[in-house]
């Protein structure tokens, strides 16, 4: 089983952005985490950051080519306003969960709407480094089920 983990604008910066919001854990130390949980669960993941909004919706597009079983995405800022992406992504006919390490609910109200709401499984935020470990094993689950129907 393949997961895409797709990361987007601004993100490649955890770490050194916003302390205070997302921790001090880098990208790279969370994709490490990602990988090892991918491991014990039996699956693959695949890891991607871009702050190219056209570079997101091409791997978005090798994904559907590539025929993986679920997406997990933290688009950052684009969540709220990429109809690009969010177009991309209604393309895939596999699982797709939104996350976030913050909980956006929480935050300014432009961060409240998620433009990608209605096309995804489910989202999970809130819950800093570990809302991508629980999204990973919510898309393994949610891939799982597809398969069976």
């Amino acid at each position: 089983m393949k997961i895409l983990m797709l990361n987007g604008i601004n993100l490649n910066m955890f770490g050194k952005r916003d302390p205070a919001q997302y921790g001090t854990i880098t990208l790279d130390e969370i994709n490490a985490s990602m990988k090892k949980l991918a491991a014990e669960l039996g699956v693959e993941v695949e890891c991607f950051q871009t702050n190219n909004e056209g570079e997101m919706c091409e791997r978005i597009h090798q994904g559907f080519v590539d025929n993986v079983d679920a997406v997990l995405i933290n688009a950052g800022a684009w969540t709220h306003y990429s109809y690009g992406i969010r177009d991309a992504l209604a393309i895939l006919t596999c699982p797709i969960v939104e996350l976030h390490m913050s909980n956006i609910h929480a935050r300014e109200e432009f961060r409240h709407h998620s433009v990608f709401g209605a096309i995804v499984k489910g989202q999970i935020c809130g819950f800093g480094e570990d809302s991508y470990l629980l999204a990973l094993r919510a898309g393994v689950t949610a891939a799982k089920n597809a398969k069976k129907k």
